[in-house]
């Protein structure tokens, strides 16, 4: 059998995206795996992305990810959505399958699977989310549909806050209601899972943390953050110090990338690979904290 020395492309769209880490795992998994992939870390600004589109399509990509701003619009582009992602109403993730673009939302589904490896439940559980934005809404409706029974959503924007909480109710079995984001705004006492979904304390802004009432959080809670650099951000600390079970964004960026990885070549994530590669990429413990 002759030497291939054709790769099969992956890859992620967007801008800004250089500070985006999630080329060192993908790459990481593929020669963990003996797999002839790559994935490719590209700038497309937004007024580019049909130009972009075009190429992969001509280079025969198996897949590629999106970031911001293309989760949106990149929908028209493809063939087919997958429920979630039409629920959603956006894309991070493409899968070519036999000549189409198959468009999937994983960043919810990556959420959701690192609560699971911490042995957290959402059968039955009050969530309160933390923003109503892209990562909020993957985030709220994956949760839903794993079985949450109710969700709060806290906004600054109530038109959108209350667009994702109709949305919600009205498309899954979950009840969810709007609360507007005020100066130290309080966490509802029933809430067992509190998501922080925005950007906030992201590097460089590691001394940020989100406007919130950080007496309101209980040992009764498990305290989740997006954001994965700093690994254990301000938000985190907070909740900690007051004695709630602790999630890091490492937990979603690494499951996420699993799926991906999985849709992309049919083949089980070496997840353990994953998170040590991001652990020496951060140089700090990437490994979620268990919930108290």
């Amino acid at each position: 059998m002759e030497k291939n020395y054709r790769a099969e492309l992956t890859g992620v769209f967007g801008d800004p995206v250089d500070g985006n880490p999630t080329g060192v795992m993908e790459e990481a998994a593929y020669r963990e795996c003996g797999l002839n992939y790559r994935y490719l870390t590209l700038r497309v600004k937004k007024g580019d992305l049909a130009a972009a589109l075009s190429g992969a399509r001509a280079v025969g990509m198996k897949g590629f990810n999106l970031t911001m701003p293309h989760k949106i619009d990149v929908i028209p582009y493809l063939d087919r959505l997958t429920p979630a992602a039409a629920l959603i109403g956006a894309v991070n993730t493409v899968v070519e399958e036999d000549g189409r673009w198959i468009g999937e939302n994983t960043d919810g589904k990556g959420f959701v699977r690192s609560l699971e490896m911490e042995g957290i439940s959402l059968k039955g559980a009050c969530v309160t989310l933390l923003g109503a934005g892209g990562a909020a809404r993957a985030i709220g409706v994956e949760c839903a549909l794993a079985g949450a029974e109710k969700l709060t959503v806290i906004n600054r924007s109530r038109e959108r806050g209350e667009e994702l909480a109709e949305l919600i109710s009205r498309e899954t079995p979950a009840k969810a209601e709007f609360c507007l984001w005020t100066p130290s705004v309080k966490i509802p006492p029933e809430t067992q899972i509190l998501v922080q979904a925005t950007c906030v304390g992201l590097h460089p802004h590691g001394d940020q943390k989100p406007d919130i009432d950080y007496e309101t959080i209980t040992d009764r809670m498990t305290a989740c953050d997006v954001v994965f650099h700093p690994v254990f951000p301000l938000f985190l600390q907070e909740a900690r110090r007051r004695g709630a079970g602790t999630v890091t964004g490492i937990g979603m960026l690494v499951q996420q990338g699993a799926l991906n990885f999985e849709l992309w070549t049919g083949r089980e994530a070496p997840v353990e690979t994953m998170y040590r590669t991001l652990e020496a990429e951060f140089g700090a413990s990437q490994q979620p904290e268990k919930a108290l």
